[in-house]
């Protein structure tokens, strides 16, 4: 069961003018299951995307990445589930290129403004053919309804909304994800795609979805594998009435970046709560480092460990599980002496070892607890970073031995 992940309220989350979203069954690996979204875009948007770095990215990836970088105005995004059309080679992108050829040819534009992306089980061929012949059949869906079409291992759909004012009109943004295993930057399988009726220049919304993200879902860790998949999309629609936002330096630009961050960082802690087999819920702070790369690098390592992460599940208060984990970050020149960690507020280690005062009864408590955090100060600069994890069950073995079943 997730952790303190509630339902989603289709009420909650907020329309955005210019973009429609079609749900459809195709039966890629179930049938009678809804498992192709379509978002489709009104003409005068931008749109801009990250994309995962791992070498075997999936055929949807590159040609996404492709069309972005042709400089055609995107009209739709087209998603499914249960395949991830990964390590197929050519005839991958053959496939994948004849459903955007598809779906172009109902909507009357190009090839090229057509963005794939799929998410399911790797080095197996996709069924582009049910694909394609779903599309026609597509209906009307709402944002909650869009969210679940996409879900994989996932137990709960993960959508976030906020609302804002810019010179004095109204902005709306709205937002889903999908990720539950294989979550690990760069980037953190997931998919995520936040849209805002904002009107937002091309190279702009390019630095901000890369801030964004940056922030959020690449500050996040199930199992430390990062996907094959894994695709951000930031979509402006251009539709509110708000002033153009052409700089990063207005003060426009810092209120909507805040409101979009804020979106992003729900939907991204929404797939650790969502972790598969999750019990736990775990912020990682690492404080007072020379530079935010090795903060992380020891927030990541405490966080990936699966000596650490089973100690959590059980809460075991074996802490000198932390240490190690931190000891083998990367940092050579780590003065242990210097290093402090807690957990939550209280002091567990310092000068390089467990605190007079600390005792187990303590880290017993605070690991009972389904969220809490582990804090490591480094007291050897000024950076700080911020990682989001969870436990390891007995059921993220199950999963995962399980998946193709």
């Amino acid at each position: 069961m997730a952790v303190n992940l509630l339902p989603l309220d289709d009420n909650a989350l907020l329309p955005i003018a210019g973009l429609d979203l079609f749900v459809a069954e195709a039966g890629v690996k179930y049938a009678n299951r809804r498992d192709v979204l379509v978002m489709r875009i009104d003409k005068g948007n931008t749109v801009a995307g990250v994309f995962t770095q791992n070498r075997f990215c999936a055929a949807p990836v590159q040609l996404c990445q492709s069309h972005l970088d042709a400089g055609v105005q995107i009209r739709a995004l087209v998603v499914n589930t249960g395949n991830a059309n990964a390590g197929t080679g050519e005839e991958g992108l053959q496939r994948a290129r004849a459903i955007c050829r598809a779906l172009a040819d109902e909507l009357g534009c190009q090839t090229e403004q057509i963005l794939p992306f799929s998410t399911g089980v790797i080095l197996e061929p996709l069924p582009a053919d049910r694909i394609i012949q779903a599309l026609p059949a597509r209906r009307a869906a709402g944002w909650t309804e869009a969210a679940q079409t996409i879900m994989t291992t996932d137990t709960m759909a993960k959508g976030s909304s906020r609302s804002l004012q810019l010179g004095g009109e109204a902005v709306a943004i709205t937002g889903i994800a999908k990720g539950s295993g294989m979550i690990h930057p760069n980037m953190a399988t997931m998919l995520g795609f936040v849209a805002t009726d904002a009107a937002i220049t091309r190279p702009v919304l390019n630095q901000l979805v890369k801030e964004v993200c940056d922030q959020s879902f690449n500050c996040i860790s199930v199992d430390g594998d990062t996907s094959t998949n894994d695709s951000f999309m930031l979509i402006s629609t251009g539709k509110s009435k708000a002033p153009l936002i052409d700089s990063t330096e207005s003060a426009d630009y810092q209120m909507l970046r805040a409101a979009l961050l804020d979106v992003a960082t729900e939907l991204a802690q929404a797939i650790i709560r969502d972790g598969e087999g999750a019990t736990k819920f775990v912020t990682v702070e690492v404080e007072g480092g020379r530079s935010v790369a090795e903060c992380k690098a020891i927030a990541y390592a405490i966080a990936r460990s699966p000596l650490v992460k089973t100690a959590f599940f059980a809460s075991d208060p074996n802490l000198g599980r932390l240490l190690c984990a931190i000891g083998y970050a990367g940092i050579n020149d780590l003065d242990v002496e210097r290093l402090e960690l807690y957990l939550d507020d209280v002091l567990v280690a310092s000068q390089g070892g467990r605190h007079p005062d600390y005792r187990e009864e303590q880290g017993q408590a605070i690991l009972n607890q389904d969220e809490f955090t582990v804090r490591v100060l480094l007291h050897r600069g000024a950076a700080r970073a911020h990682v989001w994890t969870c436990d390891f069950s007995y059921d993220y073995v199950r999963i995962n031995a399980d998946y193709r079943s």
